[in-house]
């Protein structure tokens, strides 16, 4: 008899409209949770006025969500391989709702952050779920990397969307108003979640491991933390503690998951053909858009003068291109165009995207959008062919697991893009500041302007000048160590990926080979 949970396809059957309306679904709790990464970014101002949080509570309320999501990401997806796909989801969903309903009536600092900390966890419920779903669903290789596609899309233009949303909510409404709109998208999900998404487990997932949980968490949360705070408070021996911790903690992880009987990530996952330069190559893509977005936007509102609405609506227009690239990239898979030749080209055209960024001076407002919109597009060519060729090469029983790796990567990106092209912008900022202008600014261009508004007629014009000189002289140093690493990365990529086909994503045999040895292991 068929066990209803297994997630081993009898065979490529193709995907019909009940699936696509289930994808349809499953991208409003995905679009919900990459806004809340930025949602607040509009909102904070008004927060700080009404709930009047110390400095260090206003940190956490911004930065808990992400630390959190972060460090469950691993926990998750092993989770929802051995409970099931969406089950887990439908709990982070509830999970998601409940605790965006609480942080929009919180009446004090400390329970709006339990509350982000509550959305941090339903966040990591519903990441790695949806994608694995995706590869539950989307079993034939065109089918499922045109899905893969639009999740990569999703994703990406959450984050952007996410702080227009809230400039304009908390322009017209108050700022509870952005957590308050997940409630239908969560609502809708929990009710026919049960009718259109199907279950899908490991059949034989073996015991879950609460040691292995405790590492990933003491590995992922220090080195994230340190490499957050770098960019804003510099290279503090605190902050090289943190990530050295982390590294520790990080090497018992990979032991333990290299001995443990039942592992969270099974190293039989990195047996699959691709699967590791995919999740390498992954966290570069997101190096490279985190990095370059910790310059644009100050540069919209500090160098060109920009209000913080006017900033948000401007950095939509990059977006528009996002959302053709990953189905052109898939369709050039689809007929005949080697993956590896496509990744490579979107790292090349991510590094042109920085090699624009580097020509901005100080009044280049539409040379940085197009800088931003080619190098979104090449990140999200890149990033849209490497879940696809991950979650290919990885068993479907593990796909949870496989997701959270990649997701998990791409948080390390993301911060480790901050810290190194952060640093690199920050010193040759600090550099070219006059070194008789005063202390605060030296130390950012926001501290620089606010000097400089306190100053008279000329003084306060020449500091303000010079200010936005260094910081567009430091992005331009960032954006050139950035193209250098995509540079690299494209040569990368041409190499690591040369042999791997698209019929290789699901070679019968090697998904036999994975799970022969889950078994021997669970034996």
């Amino acid at each position: 008899m068929t066990n209803p949970t297994s997630t081993t396809p009898t065979a490529a059957a193709r995907a019909g409209r009940r699936e696509w309306t289930a994808l349809g679904v499953l991208m409003l709790p995905l679009l919900l949770v990459s806004m809340d990464v930025s949602v607040l970014y509009f909102a904070i101002p008004a927060i700080s006025a009404d709930l009047r949080p110390s400095g260090t509570q206003q940190l956490w309320i911004f930065d808990i969500y992400a630390f959190v999501l972060a460090g469950l990401l691993m926990t998750m997806g092993s989770l929802g391989d051995r409970v099931g796909r969406r089950r887990l989801l439908l709990f982070g969903a509830a999970a998601f709702g409940a605790a965006s309903l609480t942080a929009a009536y919180a009446t004090s600092p400390g329970t709006l952050i339990a509350a982000r900390a509550v959305l941090g966890v339903g966040g990591a419920t519903l990441m790695p779920s949806t994608m694995a779903l995706v590869r539950t669903m989307f079993t034939d290789p065109g089918q499922r990397a045109k899905a893969i596609g639009i999740w990569s899309g999703v994703m990406t233009g959450g984050i952007a969307l996410g702080s227009v949303l809230s400039g304009v909510l908390v322009q017209y409404f108050w700022w509870g108003s952005v957590f308050l709109v997940n409630l239908p998208a969560m609502a809708l999900l929990l009710v026919l979640g049960p009718f259109l998404l199907p279950e899908s487990k490991n059949p034989s997932p073996g015991r879950f491991d609460p040691l292995g949980v405790a590492l990933s968490m003491a590995a992922v949360l220090p080195v994230v933390y340190g490499l957050k705070e770098i960019p804003s408070e510099g290279v503090h021996p605190l902050y090289v503690v943190s990530i050295t911790v982390g590294l520790l903690f990080a090497a018992l992880f990979v032991h333990r998951q290299r001995t443990v009987a039942s592992p969270m990530i099974s190293p039989a996952l990195f047996r699959g053909r691709g699967f590791a330069p995919a999740v390498v190559l992954n966290l570069v893509s997101a190096f490279a858009m985190t990095g370059s977005a910790y310059f644009t936007t100050q540069y919209l509102q500090s160098v060109l003068g920009k209000s913080a609405m006017e900033a948000a609506l401007w950095s939509l227009l990059p977006s528009v291109p996002i959302g053709m690239a990953a189905p052109v990239a898939a369709r050039l898979v689809q007929r005949g165009v080697q993956r590896a030749y496509v990744v490579t080209a979107g790292f090349a055209i991510a590094a042109a995207g920085y090699a624009l960024l580097a020509c901005a001076g100080t009044d280049a407002l539409w040379l940085v959008l197009v800088a931003c919109g080619v190098l979104a597009s090449g990140v999200v060519t890149v990033m849209s062919q490497l879940t696809d060729l991950a979650l290919g090469a990885a068993p479907v029983e593990q796909a949870g697991a496989a997701s959270s790796l990649l997701e998990t990567g791409s948080e390390f990106g993301g911060a480790l893009g901050m810290a190194v092209l952060g640093s690199i912008g920050t010193a040759v900022y600090r550099h070219e500041i006059p070194s008789g202008a005063p202390a605060p600014a030296h130390e950012t261009l926001g501290g620089a302007l606010a000097v400089a508004g306190q100053l008279p007629g000329q003084a306060g014009r020449d500091l303000t000048a010079a200010a936005r000189e260094a910081f567009t002289h430091g992005m331009q140093g960032a954006a050139l160590a950035g193209t250098a690493v995509l540079v690299v990365a494209a040569a990368v990529a041409g190499t690591a990926l040369r042999r791997i086909r698209v019929q290789d994503s699901e070679p019968a045999a090697q998904a036999e080979e994975a799970k022969a040895d889950a078994a021997q292991a669970v034996a």
